[in-house]
């Protein structure tokens, strides 16, 4: 039998313990697959007396994750700490220094230091590997970076965070506001104790960011990635997008236009007959669009010990196969730092919503501003009547500019009839 592949794991949290789990549970297929075993000889974690689920007993132990890179015995670093910056970023570049492979499951690392973590492992002939860093136990990096390697792609985009689609869904199927739903998200585990690292789109801007230097071949820019939340996503909203034939997602977008790269993540309005509006609760999904491939879908459990460690660990039987590509598909030289195309370039179609005191000539004055931008409508819907109180008032926009649908919002905002901020949703026939 073949040497093993000897591996250290940093950080024994849900994704590393999970890592160690598979590497146990299935190593007899993990071998065959891999061409030699696949063995974790050290670990590292803050606690040596918590049970993590897993035996760690005769495994070389680290205080100092970054001392993991040091080790002799270790040809492949897996780092499951998590944050772009202190340890994991620390362990990382001390590993990628000594030679050693890499892989990891943090997209906050990828999308913020990816490039010059590239140019590492580039410098020295490893591997920087991270599959698990993008909706879970989907292959989304090696379906972009290698299945779609012979296309120029257009557009990738997807439902990047779980957290995020259970919530959405939850308010839908239940008819229950945010807030609620993300008290209760919190106590079933869905969400962190500090929700806003997924609830305000973070985690979604990484993950797109990464999807879009592959897809497009340039260097990974997670400052270009315009981020909105879920926040301000109401009951009412979801409610009344079902009655026009919609349904509320959280997308991350990325897209080659005239000029450049977009990168976006927001709530969107997709059409229910779309296969992405059909995604619910804690999955994901990721669509790519390549000239010669056409539209490709993949859907699965974007989280998890189970789903995240199942990436990792075909990342390591990629390294045990010595069998591995260049960070982001080609080499440093050879990608385009193409432009970055800002959100208030975007065009396409919007959801308004309004809440105006019902009077006389409110309709005509809001009209008024959206013709005065150019801005024309596709339809409007008012729902009940009382005279003197607040109603809602939907509009649907035919194609619009970001800025002229943001200008015309500003004003219509400062009309004395208009009683609360105005909500905005961007329509995607995605």
């Amino acid at each position: 039998m073949n040497r093993p592949l000897a591996i250290a794991v940093a950080g024994l949290g849900t994704v590393g313990a999970g890592v160690v789990n598979v590497l146990r549970t299935n190593a007899e297929i993990i071998t065959a697959r891999a061409g030699r075993p696949i063995t974790v000889t050290a670990v590292s974690a803050r606690d040596r007396s918590r049970d993590r689920g897993v035996p760690v007993a005769g495994l070389r132990w680290y205080d100092d994750a970054v001392a993991l890179a040091a080790d002799p015995q270790v040809e492949v670093v897996v780092e499951c700490i998590g944050g772009s910056d202190g340890p994991a970023k620390a362990l990382v570049e001390a590993a990628l220094a000594a030679g050693k492979h890499v892989v990891t499951a943090n997209k906050a690392l990828l999308a913020v230091h990816g490039a010059s973590l590239a140019a590492m492992a580039e410098a020295k002939g490893v591997a920087l590997a991270f599959e698990a860093s993008v909706a879970g136990g989907i292959p989304a990096i090696k379906a972009v970076r290698e299945g779609l390697a012979a296309n120029r792609i257009q557009r990738v985009a997807g439902i990047l965070n779980g957290t995020c689609n259970y919530i959405l869904t939850t308010m839908r199927n239940e008819r229950r506001e945010f807030a609620e739903v993300l008290s209760e998200a919190q106590k079933l585990g869905y969400a962190e104790a500090d929700p806003s690292f997924d609830i305000d789109g973070i985690d979604a801007a990484h993950k797109l960011a990464i999807l879009a230097a592959l897809a497009f071949g340039r260097p990974v820019d997670f400052g270009a990635v315009h981020v909105e939340g879920i926040r301000e996503v109401s009951a009412l909203d979801i409610a009344l997008a079902e009655e026009l034939g919609y349904r509320i997602k959280l997308l991350g977008i990325a897209r080659r236009e005239e000029g450049g790269i977009s990168t976006r993540v927001h709530p969107c309005m997709v059409p229910v007959s779309a296969p992405i509006a059909r995604v619910d609760g804690v999955f994901n999904a990721v669509v790519a669009e390549g000239d010669f491939v056409g539209r490709v879908m993949m859907e699965g459990r974007g989280a998890g010990a189970g789903p995240t460690a199942s990436a990792v660990v075909a990342d390591l039987v990629d390294i045990a196969r010595g069998r591995f590509t260049p960070v982001w598909g080609a080499a440093a030289a050879a990608l385009k730092p193409e432009p970055s195309v800002a959100m208030d370039r975007h065009v396409g179609a919007y959801y308004l919503r309004l809440m105006v005191v019902d009077r006389p000539g409110v309709i005509a004055d809001v009209t008024g501003v959206l013709r005065d931008h150019a801005i024309s409508l596709e339809s409007m819907l008012q729902r009940g009547r009382a005279p003197g109180e607040a109603v809602p008032v939907v509009l649907t926009t035919h194609e619009t500019s970001e800025a002229s649908v943001r200008a015309a919002l500003a004003r219509i905002a400062a009309l004395d009839a208009v009683v609360e901020k105005p909500a905005l949703i961007r329509i995607e026939a995605l």
